[in-house]
């Protein structure tokens, strides 16, 4: 009876030891997610130390300082001899490009034009849609699912650096032509400020790593934390604006709203890749390249967004309206990533063995 007993009672320690074991890597897995909560919570609780004007000088630490080490970081983890491998896939980069700098920006004007016309979500909230689908793809989320699938990585890796270069220039240029007077800034005044807060630190990262590249290679810094660590910081600054800020208010309803747009768009975004890839066979792209223009293609950085959004629109009371979007736009492509990994994997193996066929003699 008492060996019945302590059997049992091990059974049970053993079964809770493991759920926190599973429940401590689900925190660790998804903290960022839970940073960005806490310091939202964190800058509600007492928005004057982190805005402007407040003991952290937000318009000194985080437009200048913090914003050029994000960069900075960027240029000095970015392996750029990697890039070489996928260099000459002219077509396949051509379709990502086009397809998150071109074609995600005039669908996401049509939508929200319909979308004005028949809800009554925060206009700027909308607005920050239209802004998210100006940004960049980010370098490491893309080429992360690519990589699980078994895609083609290398193109994913060219195509996610390649578009964050492109999209210093790019980004700008787009939501000045979508948003028009929306901006609050002169454009060559956002050009300069980017040129000195993003330009020239990812220069000085990339020069920063011919030097001490095998240092590099062999400690291998946690550059993706010490990143999300400094966005952290640039998110719970603007909060702490927007919460400083008694005349603006976000009603539950356009939260709600928002997140469902947002999703329903990366979901028609990332059918609309697989199609496109998938039933165009004069394209030419495989499987592999079809699994790296689906993430490619649809996602959208966090990573230079919101510092762009930051320099964009500094000085708007609307800042952080504009920002919240992009902050469901992360974690959503995020979660949606990774659900749709084991599937994603299936269909390749399956569409590469068709492929793989001999032809018929």
């Amino acid at each position: 009876m008492i060996w019945t007993k302590s059997k049992a009672y091990n059974r049970d320690m053993a079964a809770s030891v493991g759920f926190l074991s599973s429940v401590k890597e689900k925190l660790l897995k998804n903290w960022f997610v839970i940073g960005i909560v806490s310091v939202i919570l964190l800058a509600k609780s007492n928005p004057g130390f982190g805005a402007k004007g407040g003991p952290l000088m937000p318009e000194i630490t985080v437009k200048y300082i913090a914003v050029s080490v994000i960069f900075f970081n960027s240029g000095l983890s970015l392996k750029t001899e990697e890039l070489k491998k996928a260099l000459m896939m002219v077509q396949l980069h051509v379709f990502i490009q086009s397809f998150t700098l071109l074609f995600t920006p005039c669908f996401m004007w049509a939508l929200l034009h319909f979308v004005l016309s028949k809800t009554a979500i925060n206009v700027f909230l909308l607005q920050g849609l239209q802004v998210v689908s100006c940004m960049p793809p980010p370098v490491s989320s893309a080429v992360i699912f690519t990589k699980a699938v078994g895609g083609n990585d290398a193109a994913a890796i060219f195509n996610s650096a390649f578009g964050s270069f492109l999209g210093i220039v790019v980004s700008p240029v787009l939501v000045f032509t979508f948003m028009g007077s929306s901006s609050t800034v002169p454009f060559m005044d956002i050009f300069s400020s980017l040129f000195v807060t993003v330009v020239v630190p990812i220069l000085c990262g990339q020069i920063a790593r011919q030097f001490i590249k095998l240092w590099l290679d062999r400690v291998q810094p946690p550059f993706g934390t010490i990143g999300s660590f400094i966005l952290l910081l640039i998110i719970y600054t603007t909060f702490c604006d927007t919460f400083s800020n008694s005349a603006l208010a976000i009603d539950k309803f356009s939260l709600v709203g928002v997140a469902v747009t947002v999703f329903l768009v990366q979901a028609t975004l990332i059918t609309t890749v697989f199609l496109v890839t998938t039933r165009f066979k004069w394209l030419g792209f495989q499987p592999r390249d079809t699994v790296a223009a689906m993430f490619c293609s649809t996602h959208k950085s966090l990573t230079l967004g919101i510092p762009m959004i930051k320099v964009i629109y500094q000085g708007s009371e609307y800042l952080s309206l504009l920002t919240i979007p992009l902050l469901i736009y992360h974690p959503t492509q995020m979660l949606l990533g990774g659900f749709l990994v084991q599937t994603v994997r299936g269909w390749m193996h399956r569409a590469q063995k068709t492929v793989d066929l001999p032809a018929p003699t």
